[in-house]
């Protein structure tokens, strides 16, 4: 038997090794049951793959990035068969991984229950149990459409071949751009007990799931087109084992205390009235005072950082967005163009064109630039109706849009100057734990306009800045804007989730589209850098954010009633007024509750209102001008002197204080 040699990439370095021919990967990893599936190269491959010479392979672990994708698609298959026993008529959709878990779309006649998920579970732990073997195999289309004649979908997908791009989000697990594979679920006996069109790879067995649970399931439209048939979708979650499933589930019910849609109910923040339409919130008193209170700050800050302020409408005619480029590319994203005096009028997508209508109104020198203009440009996006989510996804949002026209060799400087100043707000209310992320074009795709030398030269300028920051820097391949790549801030709240907050975008193309120009000191005409920069991105995703970092109980600064009075008994109802006109002369926002409720009841109320200060008097307070000073989350310091409450209060609000 020949050898060949390959190598092995472990964590302490690279080992040459030569092994035989037919040598599986399986076998260099044996002795580490973690290790499901091996990367060759750039590739992922089931641990069955046999080796080639000059092959670098690498285990993946179960626990990984990869390693999770693999385990989750891996149940999804399993859960799949479930169902196919279980309710025979079900026809397959496409069951990729997602995020912390995996779905599964089913044609069924009558959508699942609860109930039915349960079956689903027990039948899954048989397979599972059953150690069932993944096994791959190459097939033609031809011949895939002869064993999948009974499944609709997947035939349909067999026709993307090659065209993943054309699929659906998930499409791409089961059908890939090169040979067409069939993952087959075989017994004990080597019998066939179930099969899926899938590229893989795929766990050894169905035994190496350790740990997985259904979660729910949802109607979702083919290849997500609402033109096709609404299926059912199962979502589940699989981990490497029991303590990490569980960890995850403790997540998701620390996630859904803090759903921003509910503490907005219960605090009395905003609502979505159905008569308004989907994706269209409004903020009641209580909500409006912290959105009033973060445009004042970014405003502020703004103006700070040498931006001027300015206002567009919410409508123009179309064809300021066909110069600027975003008609036709982001048509599907605009709602559809009004007609008036023979004209066509868009909602406006974003502010950027018109901000540059603002720099085009005169003519401009070097001297004034940078040029930064500001505006709370409130826009309108067409959201799909299944993406709509609260404050976080919605169809009206108003941005914190700003715009720096640069020269070339400004860019740089102005690009940290605008990273710093995201950093610095995100600090400023409490985000603290960040990463960046740098969207880069993807070559092969039409949608992206300017010249190789232009996209290089500001990715490169984006890069620099961002490894100069000392934040990891994650590449997102393919993510950028039409018109230049950008960096994005990721911010993981209180409890670890990563929410996309910031941008900063460098565009090359709209300056020249619009033909701005600068006089340079050499007399020339010269064109300048445009710079988008966000830092809330919405004022109302990122507010959506806040309320789910802070689980509503917002800092004294945001809070929208910072301090509440409450008496001991009526007697004293009065005093507390006279604490609360000191506090509001200090700007503070302050309540007396003189309801009838009980006194306990009063600071169980306070305390669900999040309010971060409770003033409380009684006799002995009035006698000495002092109050009891008590903290939302239930410590008490008793006879402190009103004037030293008032100190705390104004001091803690000033400082931005997370109390």
């Amino acid at each position: 038997m020949s050898e060949i040699k390959i190598a092995v990439l472990t964590p302490d370095g690279r080992e040459e090794r030569t092994v035989t021919t037919g040598t599986k990967a399986w076998e260099l990893f044996a002795d580490n049951p973690d290790v499901i599936a091996a990367r060759v190269g750039e590739d992922l491959k089931d641990l069955s793959y046999e080796l080639a010479d000059g092959d670098e392979v690498e285990g993946v672990l179960i626990d990984s990035k990869d390693g999770h994708d693999i385990l989750r698609h891996s149940t999804a298959h399993v859960m799949a068969q479930a169902v196919q026993e279980l309710f025979p008529e079900a026809k397959l959709g496409i069951g990729p991984p997602v995020t912390d878990g995996f779905y599964y779309d089913f044609d069924v006649e009558t959508p699942f229950v609860p109930e039915d998920l349960v079956k689903i579970e027990s039948r899954m732990k048989k397979i599972i149990k059953a150690n069932q073997k993944f096994s791959r195999r190459v097939t033609t289309d031809d011949d895939a459409r002869v064993e999948l004649a009974d499944e609709p979908y997947k035939l349909e997908l067999i026709g993307l071949k090659g065209s993943a791009a054309d699929a659906a989000e998930g499409a791409d697990a089961e059908v890939g751009g090169g040979e067409l594979t069939i993952y087959d679920n075989l017994d004990r006996n080597g019998e066939i007990a179930w099969k899926d069109l899938c590229r893989g790879p795929h766990l050894p067995t169905t035994k190496r799931i350790p740990a997985f649970k259904l979660m729910r399931s949802a109607a979702a439209y083919w290849r997500g087109d609402e033109k096709n048939k609404q299926l059912q979708r199962i979502y589940g979650t699989a981990w490497e084992s029991k303590e990490a499933l569980d960890a995850h589930l403790a997540r998701i019910e620390e996630a859904e205390r803090r759903d921003h849609r509910k503490l907005g109910r219960e605090l009395d923040l905003y609502s979505f009235p159905d008569e308004l339409g989907s994706g269209l919130p409004v903020f009641h008193p209580k909500g409006g005072v912290i959105k009033r209170e973060m445009e004042d700050y970014v405003r502020r800050r703004h103006i700070e950082e040498g931006f001027s302020y300015v206002g567009t409408p919410h409508i123009s005619k179309d064809g300021l967005f066909h110069t600027s480029g975003h008609l036709p590319y982001y048509a599907d994203t605009m709602f559809p163009p009004m007609e008036l005096e023979g004209a066509k009028y868009q909602l406006k997508a974003m502010s950027c064109p018109m901000h540059n209508l603002i720099y085009k109104a005169k003519g401009r020198s070097y001297r004034e630039l940078p040029l930064r203009l500001f505006e709370f440009g409130t826009v309108y996006r067409y959201e799909k109706s299944g993406v709509v989510h609260g404050l976080t996804r919605v169809r009206g949002l108003t941005q914190d849009d700003s715009h720096s026209y640069v020269t070339k060799e400004q860019a740089p400087a102005e690009i940290k100057h605008l990273l710093d100043f995201v950093l610095g707000v995100l600090k400023d209310f409490g985000l603290d734990d960040f990463y960046l992320e740098l969207s880069t074009r993807d070559a092969d795709n039409a949608k992206f306009i300017g010249s190789d030398e232009q996209w290089e030269t500001a990715t490169k300028i984006l890069e620099d800045v961002a490894t100069e920051s000392g934040l990891e820097l994650v590449a997102d391949p393919g993510g950028a804007a039409f018109y230049g790549p950008k960096i994005s801030v990721q911010a993981r709240d209180a409890i670890g989730r990563t929410w996309q907050m910031s941008t900063i975008q460098y565009d090359f193309n709209q300056p020249a589209r619009f033909g701005l120009e600068y006089q340079a000191a050499d007399g020339t005409r010269q064109e300048p850098v445009m710079i988008h920069s966000a830092k809330f991105g919405s004022i109302e995703r990122f507010l959506g954010v806040l309320v789910e970092h802070y689980a509503g109980a917002m800092p004294p600064w945001l809070a929208p009633v910072q301090v509440v009075g409450i008496p001991v008994a009526d007697a004293f109802t009065d005093y507390l007024y006279e604490v609360a006109g000191k506090l509001k002369a200090q700007g503070i926002r302050v309540e007396v509750d003189e309801s009838d409720d009980r006194f306990q009841k009063k600071i169980r109320n306070a305390q669900l209102q999040k309010i971060p200060f409770m003033l409380i008097a009684g006799g002995e307070d009035v006698e000495k001008g002092a109050v009891s000073f008590r903290y939302r989350d239930g410590r008490q310091e008793n006879g402190i002197p009103v004037d030293e409450a008032i100190e705390r209060i104004v001091a803690a609000v000033e400082s931005h204080e997370q109390v």
